[in-house]
């Protein structure tokens, strides 16, 4: 288990952690760092960030980012890469679309990669920047996280992989399905859709 060193308010250090420590925010960028602690002098920036790693106040989680301990991977997910928002099998997961478990946490971008970062796997697909870019479907939470309702994660799952088999449908809004699929600009996947999804 990692110690916490206390920093007194003497120290010059203190008061950008505290900062840091007290945000809503669990991941941070070191543009963010700099914009809350209000630090123009790289070399201030990265002495101080160096500190609090070596402290164990903050986890360099991948490099360029920094982390309190409970960090959320969502956040994350969503920072990294970005455009990006969280969608697919972890949104169809979540929601009781599908059955299947994974502990992966997939997202869709502008780049395909797979990424580890502790204990977790981070899955991105590539998808047009129309589709992308379209936030019908896309729930804005707090500290950056972007993530699919289970009807948008349904076609992107549905548009990426060709084809798909899905658990439960009865709690989805096919009203509002009805108007995502414009979004995907394609014959092909209308009729895949039609031919795949079976509701009343």
């Amino acid at each position: 288990m990692r110690k916490y060193t206390t920093i007194g308010s003497h120290n010059m250090n203190g008061r950008l952690i505290y900062k840091l420590l007290e945000s809503e925010q669990t991941v941070f960028s070191i543009n963010e760092i700099a914009i809350i602690g209000e630090e123009t002098d790289a070399v201030n920036l990265k002495n101080k960030i160096n500190y609090y790693t070596k402290s164990g106040l903050l986890l360099n989680i991948r490099k360029g980012f920094y982390a309190k301990r409970n960090y959320n991977i969502e956040e994350f997910a969503c920072k990294l890469y970005a455009p990006t928002y969280i969608s697919l099998e972890y949104v169809l997961q979540k929601e009781g679309v599908i059955f299947q478990y994974s502990s992966e946490i997939t997202s869709v971008s502008n780049l395909s990669r797979v990424i580890t970062v502790d204990k977790y796997n981070i899955k991105y697909r590539k998808i047009k920047n129309s589709v992308l870019l379209n936030p019908l479907g896309i729930r804005r939470l707090g500290n950056g996280i972007n993530i699919a309702t289970a009807e948008r994660a349904l076609l992107d799952s549905l548009y990426l992989n060709k084809s798909g088999y899905f658990d439960n449908t009865a709690k989805l809004d096919f009203d509002l399905i009805k108007k995502m699929l414009e979004i995907y600009q394609s014959k092909a996947f209308l009729q895949l859709y039609n031919k795949t999804i079976k509701h009343v």
